[in-house]
């Protein structure tokens, strides 16, 4: 039988990351245990979330002890202990059940994380880090998502200098090697847009292409740069 009920997370590590991922999820109505060593930063956070307890995550009966393997989503977001990460995460592999998602501090330490098993690495630090370069190296980048070492979409707001034109006359791709993928206007989003899709004051497009064309793209468009498209 096909389970109705909402997903169920548990988030370790009571830092401001965990803090921040769990009182989103709780927000949004999901089911949250928070887990921390930590006592005072589990009473901060038991009036936001469902269940919140004590343990220790490298403890394997600890974590078997509180049900760990029925949640569908396991958050890993301890901070600088990266041991305890590394550690935590093997045990909860070893106990199976869960989608594993894992915070790393750097590189090296996705790497590892990834060798034993994590489902998904993030790095918040570093992904906050590149959207804070997009944005103020150009104001209309409104988001910025790395997709592997050399492919990254960028969440672009239309300039002045591409109203009234249609994505053939922009031509992005000869002129950049990047491709529109969507085009945002309002609460809609036409997701397969035409050569003769006319960009209106206020569209958003979802653009996707190599990070250094990206960055040619955006400085190219950049209201505050000196570098126009003729």
């Amino acid at each position: 039988m096909a389970r109705t009920e909402k997903k169920q997370f548990a988030v370790i590590g009571m830092g401001r990351f965990g803090l921040s991922v769990a009182n989103a999820l709780s927000g949004m109505g999901f089911d949250v245990l928070a887990i921390d060593a930590n006592e005072q930063r589990i009473q901060a956070v038991s009036n936001i979330v469902t269940h919140a307890v004590s343990a220790d995550s490298t403890d394997e009966e600890a974590l078997r002890a509180l049900g760990i393997r029925n949640f569908d989503v396991v958050v890993v977001a301890i901070g600088q202990d990266i041991q305890a990460s590394i550690l935590t995460t093997l045990i909860l592999k070893d106990l199976g059940g869960p989608l594993i998602v894992v915070k790393a501090q750097n590189e090296l330490h996705g790497k590892v994380l990834n060798k034993i098993g994590a489902d998904k690495v993030i790095y918040p630090e570093r992904d906050m880090g590149l959207r804070v370069a997009h944005h103020l190296t150009s104001p209309n980048i409104l988001d910025y998502i790395e997709l592997s070492d050399e492919y990254s979409i960028a969440e672009m707001r239309a300039t002045s200098a591409m109203l009234g034109q249609n994505l053939k006359e922009l031509d992005v791709r000869a002129k950049f090697g990047c491709n529109v993928m969507a085009i945002k206007r309002g609460t809609k989003m036409n997701i397969s847009p035409t050569a003769d899709d006319r960009l209106a004051e206020g569209d958003i497009l979802i653009i996707v292409g190599q990070k250094n064309d990206l960055t040619k793209l955006e400085l190219a468009y950049s209201e505050s740069s000196p570098v126009r498209m003729k």
